[in-house]
């Protein structure tokens, strides 16, 4: 039988994409803090939180959880998130 090698690699061409405009402050703001579900990740958004709204005048703070690591994030929780200004994923362990 003969064997068929199969390249794993993507061989499409990738295509340039613009950055995201950058805010000029987060005063008044709402961002939202993504937890991967890894350990001491929610520790380490409670300090983002905290400094967030102390020193950079964040007015909101949507929290959300992915339920897994492993995986994207299901929509529900994109769509929880759709609305903020910034996004922050935590990838703690």
């Amino acid at each position: 039988m003969p064997t068929t090698l199969v390249n794993p690699m993507n061989e499409r061409a990738p295509q340039a994409a613009p950055a995201a405009p950058r805010l000029a402050t987060l005063q008044g703001k709402t961002v939202a803090l993504l937890d991967i579900s890894k350990p001491g990740g929610s520790v380490f958004l409670d300090r983002v939180e905290l400094l967030l709204k102390q020193r950079y005048g964040v007015t909101s703070v949507i929290r959300e959880m992915k339920p897994t690591f492993a995986k994207p994030a299901p929509a529900g929780v994109i769509e929880k998130i759709r609305g903020a200004d910034a996004v922050i994923e935590a990838l703690a362990d």
